[in-house]
Parts: structure tokens; sequence; C-alpha cells
């Protein structure tokens, strides 16, 4: 083992003689968390942030159903008719009566939506920026070409 260890310190030294240690990336910074406790999940979360995905993934079925529910409204705002809000809602139903029918994870309350409430809230969120008043058009200025000093009027 020892004759091992040698010829591998014996090869990292003559690479460094060498300068194949130079310049590699992240050289004379500090190491990413080193200054932070021990966490358990260290790799998870760092495999979240490297691949940018959502954390609510992580979280169980019933609450990831309740965020949805909570973000509803941010969700609908943008949607452009009173059809496209009920299909969205009826997703979002869809998804809820599954979990309901065979509940894994815990036990947390989570209801279907009524799209009635959320079209009430969707419409008046539309009145409210509609009622809004439209900037006015501006009148199209007349510019005059351009005149020597000399030909111009004296006002």
């Amino acid at each position: 083992m020892d004759s091992w260890e040698a010829s591998v310190e014996a090869r990292i030294r003559a690479a460094q003689e060498q300068g194949e240690f130079d310049n590699l990336p992240g050289m004379g910074k500090p190491i990413p968390g080193s200054g932070q406790p021990y966490d358990e999940s260290w790799w998870i979360k760092s495999f979240l942030e490297r691949e940018k995905i959502p954390t609510d993934l992580l979280l169980p079925t019933p609450l990831r159903l309740r965020r949805r529910i909570e973000q509803l409204p941010d969700d609908v705002r943008d949607l452009p008719t009173e059809e496209s809000v009920r299909a969205f809602v009826a997703d979002l139903n869809a998804q809820i009566v599954s979990w309901l029918r065979t509940p894994i994870g815990p036990r947390v309350s989570v209801r279907p939506v009524s799209a009635d409430n959320v079209l009430r809230g969707w419409r008046s969120e539309r009145e409210a920026v509609a009622s809004f008043p439209a900037p006015a058009p501006s009148a199209p200025s007349r510019r005059r070409g351009w005149l020597p000093p000399w030909r111009r009027r004296a006002v």
C-alpha cells in the first residue's frame, strides 16, 4: 500500500512542478459552502439549483395542490377568455379530485375550487384594468420643412 501511495504522491508532485494544476477553474476562490454548517441534503439542494428545478416538486401532493389554489388568481389573470379560465379551473379540480380518491401523503384539507368564484375575481380584475382611462392619442405634430434663417418669417 505504501509504495502505491508513494507513486501517487510522486506523480502529483511532478504535475505540480510542471504547472498542470495552474489556472484551474475556481483557483484562489473559497470552496462553496465551506463556512456553512453541514447539511445532509446538500447534494439535492445543489442539484435543484444547478438544474433550475422548482422546489415545489419536492412537496407532497396535497401541499402542492394547496399552493396551486393559492396562486390561482395570478395564474388566470392573463387568460384571454372565460372559457379558458373555466378550463384551467376544471384541470386543477380534476387533479384535486384524483388526489381525494386516493390520498397519499399528509392529511391536508384540499377541496375543489369554485369556477364561478374564480371567474368573479377574474372579471373584477379585468374591469379594474379597463376602468383606467386610456391615454389620449396625441395630435400629429405639424413640422414645417427646414428653412434657412433669411427665409423664415418673423412672428
